[in-house]
């Protein structure tokens, strides 16, 4: 549906990757070299019409906003470039599965909760009895 390509000056998706993997390299000249990315989008595709109806019925709704971010993020890992935040994306993932799944978030907080409340006492809780480090000292 979607992929991003550079210009024609700059740095390529692997010559950025290899820039960013040396060890004494100039942070300065990395944000000169560094191509702009452009995101070409295919409109005759099926995702990327459906995106479009959803996004035109409601601009604020949050699972569409999180899917094009999404095709943006995978367009990033297939051109060749490297993720800035993974942890983000992680995120994405999780929560569209979720929504796939029909798990709601509730739920999950709730799961979490029980589970603590059925965790015996941890031996040595007391606060009165001296650890091995301090016995040492």
């Amino acid at each position: 549906p979607c992929c991003l390509v550079t210009g024609e000056y700059g740095w390529s998706a692997n010559m950025e990757r290899i820039m960013k993997a040396q060890a004494l390299r100039d942070s300065t000249q990395s944000a000169y070299m560094s191509s702009k990315k452009t995101m070409e989008i295919n409109p005759t595709n099926s995702i990327i019409a459906a995106l479009r109806e959803k996004s035109d019925a409601d601009q604020s709704d949050k699972t569409v906003k999180d899917l094009i971010w999404l095709l943006y993020d995978t367009s990033l890992l297939t051109s060749g470039f490297s993720l800035d935040e993974p942890a983000t994306f992680a995120s994405r993932i999780h929560r569209l599965v979720k929504l796939g799944l029909s798990i709601d978030d509730d739920d999950d907080a709730d799961e979490d909760d029980d589970d603590m409340d059925d965790l015996p006492a941890l031996d040595g809780d007391d606060d009165n009895e001296e650890s091995a480090m301090e016995q040492v000292d």
